[in-house]
């Protein structure tokens, strides 16, 4: 197979060592019992199997079949080698001070350890990159989704990643609702379903579905509309219409996980290509988060720095995003 220069190519990797401690209140519940129940991507008989297989040891012994556990054993399933699929690995530099780096993630390409990708990562790239540097490694602040490009910021001091975590988190508000003035303006551009939003171009639509977790057969939870959930809020404005996706701009004034994309779900607009959130914001049971295809690119990042100093960056638009 012929990658575009700068991918990662197929390869396996070596491994993982998953760590588990029992908590006392569920002590006397089986190995099995605890596997299967928690870690619900795999069947009874899948945990069963890789138990014969001596994969899964108890305070450092490796066991063989089921046993009762009891509170404060260690237990840790060691996953053998598999195959981590391509990846783009180049990335553009938007900013570095030393301390801060600002980088233009391509889609494609997760940020940390998750569904079947550890070694192809940014996590990992930029400890390989960085891992030499006096200043630290930058580790990401916050998390996009794979196939979400744009500006993703890492941060080599922890007081940094601390301080700039909780920025991203939180702001007071899109520009132009309810007057307030946003501590952190983060707008993302993205196409939609064709046709599918009641919108004329140019004209603000504010969302405020709220978004907690919900039961998913594959995952055990996932995050989704959801009445009792967390508060969110995204401002949506349709750009252009066009017949290979709506264009879209969406400023969130809250960093919940996957808002953009259950936001335009809920309000019957999912992302071209989003395979996991249907019309509503509810996700499909047989999907997981990384899987499809769908257009989302964090475009523009302005906040305000410890010292009150005006911080902003922008990521230039990929080939689909202008309009």
């Amino acid at each position: 197979m012929n990658l575009p220069p700068g991918w990662l190519p197929a390869r396996l990797n070596d491994g993982w060592a998953y760590r588990d401690r029992i908590d006392p209140a569920a002590a006397g519940m089986g190995v099995l019992g605890h596997y299967a129940g928690r870690y619900t991507h795999s069947s009874r008989a899948e945990w069963e199997r890789r138990l014969a297989d001596g994969e899964i040891s108890r305070n450092g012994e490796p066991l063989r079949a089921d046993v009762l556990l009891a509170g404060g054993d260690r237990l840790v399933w060691r996953r053998p080698p598999w195959q981590e699929p391509a990846v783009p690995a180049g990335w553009d530099v938007i900013h570095d001070d030393g301390d801060v780096l600002v980088i233009d993630k391509p889609s494609g390409l997760p940020v940390l350890p998750a569904g079947g990708y550890l070694e192809h990562t940014v996590l990992r790239q930029l400890e390989r990159r960085h891992g030499d540097d006096p200043a630290g490694v930058p580790r990401p602040v916050h998390r996009l989704g794979r196939f979400t490009s744009g500006l993703l910021v890492c941060a080599r001091r922890p007081a940094s990643r601390a301080w700039l975590s909780a920025q991203l988190r939180e702001s007071s508000g899109p520009a132009g609702e309810g007057g307030a003035v946003p501590r952190c303006r983060k707008i993302y551009r993205t196409l939609l379903v064709p046709g599918a939003l009641a919108q004329e171009p140019g004209d603000p639509l504010p969302i405020t579905t709220p978004i907690g977790q919900q039961d998913h057969p594959l995952l055990g939870r996932i995050w989704c509309a959801a009445p009792d959930g967390l508060d969110a809020s995204s401002l949506l404005t349709l750009l252009m219409l066009r017949e290979d996706g709506d264009l879209a701009q969406v400023e969130i004034a809250t960093g919940r996980p996957h808002q953009i994309r259950i936001h335009c779900a809920a309000v019957g607009a999912p992302l071209l290509g989003d395979r996991l959130y249907r019309a509503g914001g509810s996700a499909r049971a047989e999907v997981l988060p990384g899987e499809g295809g769908y257009r989302l690119h964090a475009h523009r990042l302005s906040l305000s720095g410890p010292d009150g100093a005006s911080l902003g960056w922008e990521a230039p638009l990929p080939a689909w995003g202008w309009g």
